[in-house]
């Protein structure tokens, strides 16, 4: 006779999983390799720094202003079939970038990377939500937390090791195009969409207005507030606090984006143990803020800053998986998800424009030690956030 235990193991397909989460690491690398080409791109098209800062900001731009009308196709037309197209654009604007002769072309095929990126960002957890059984879901939700700094790692040393940028364009659409297929092959059909346009759009406003998922969205705001407060000028603040090489300050980089995956490992079994969801949100933004205002506004010594920055980026991986995987718990119907997940990526992404730019304009005006004003604050407000979140999470729960 089987366990309890085993049945809900059983339950989870974890090669479905494993496939779902190789889907946004490839997601991932489409934002990594803009990172490492950019001085090729700058140097081929002859750009300044503004106007190539777009490779990167497209993605950004798109998750602000499309999460919920990606949340809602998601919920329209499933998340297997939103997922494979996700992973289709990434291709296929990778492929047209590897030719394009221009800037505006190439800015052009970012755009429909840029929209298989968040295809593939909000499809994915949908698609966790229904292929996990109750016992392996917050850990497959840990580990999906992990594709966005596996796969900029992966990006960084892709880049290192291929010739030209065209040829890392190449290499991505065509790894993305064999996913397509591994994608419909592993992962099962999910049940028949029936929902009309006016039905889905009732969802969608009912999603963006309940108390829920506005919560989560904002506590994602937050968090990416404060990790790209520090991860987005990390190379040039460990080789100032460092004096490091750009080589090392980049290498020094990466040891601590791959702490941020371990922090997601983590939240997976801790939440599996009965730790409350909402105890970790409020502990990855408390140790964030207080991290992080240590290496922004203390004069320490260069090895003390690291180790801060590792932990800043360890503690912080508590959040993504803990946050997306109660996408399902905050939504005023549990159908309603990806519509959340939607939402939350909105936010997310409105960080990500929001964290640096305040950072950077901190700095400028008044040196290091003033961008550890935006964090505190951003920290302040995720852990009262968090308190706002434990009677949603108990709710459901």
């Amino acid at each position: 006779m089987t366990t309890r235990a085993g049945e809900l193991a059983a339950a989870t397909d974890w090669t479905a999983v494993a496939v779902v989460v190789a889907s946004g690491i490839i997601a991932a690398l489409q934002a990594g390799k803009g990172v490492i080409a950019l001085p090729a791109l700058r140097q081929e098209f002859g750009l300044g720094l503004e106007t190539a800062g777009w490779i990167l900001s497209v993605f950004a731009l798109l998750g602000v202003i499309g999460g919920i009308p990606a949340g809602a196709a998601v919920a329209r037309f499933g998340d297997r079939r939103l997922l494979a197209l996700g992973v289709a654009s990434l291709a296929a604007g990778s492929a047209l970038g590897g030719l394009a002769g221009g800037f505006g072309l190439l800015l052009a095929t970012r755009v429909v990377e840029g929209l298989g990126f968040l295809l593939v960002s909000v499809a994915g957890p949908a698609l966790l939500q229904r292929i996990a059984g109750a016992g392996g879901r917050d850990l497959a939700f840990g580990i999906w937390g992990t594709y966005m700094p596996a796969g900029m790692a992966i990006a960084l040393m892709l880049g290192v090791a291929m010739e030209g940028w065209r040829g890392l364009w190449f290499a991505n659409a065509g790894l993305a195009a064999a996913f397509v297929l591994l994608l419909l092959l592993a992962v099962p059909r999910g049940p028949a969409q029936a929902l009309s346009w006016r039905a889905t759009g009732r969802d969608a406003a009912r999603t963006a207005t309940a108390a829920g998922p506005l919560l989560l969205a904002a506590s994602f705001t937050l968090y990416n507030v404060m990790y790209f407060a520090l991860a987005g000028f990390l190379p040039v603040l460990l080789a100032d606090r460092m004096g490091v090489s750009a080589a090392v300050a980049g290498a020094l980089s990466a040891v601590v984006v791959g702490a941020n995956v371990l922090g997601n490992l983590a939240a997976g079994l801790l939440l599996g143990r009965g730790v409350a969801r909402w105890a970790l949100v409020a502990t990855a933004s408390a140790v964030m803020a207080l991290t992080g205002v240590a290496v922004f506004a203390l004069a320490l010594p260069a090895l003390p800053v690291f180790l801060l920055c590792v932990l800043f980026s360890g503690v912080a991986g508590l959040l993504p998986a803990s946050v997306l995987g109660g996408a399902s718990l905050a939504a005023p119907l549990p159908d309603l998800a990806p519509m959340v997940v939607g939402l939350v990526m909105q936010g997310s992404n409105l960080g990500q424009v929001i964290g640096p730019v305040a950072v950077g304009g901190a700095v400028d005006a008044a040196g290091w030690p003033a961008a550890a004003v935006p964090v505190a604050v951003a920290g302040a407000l995720g852990v009262a956030i968090a308190a706002a979140l434990r009677p949603v999470f108990r709710a459901r729960g």
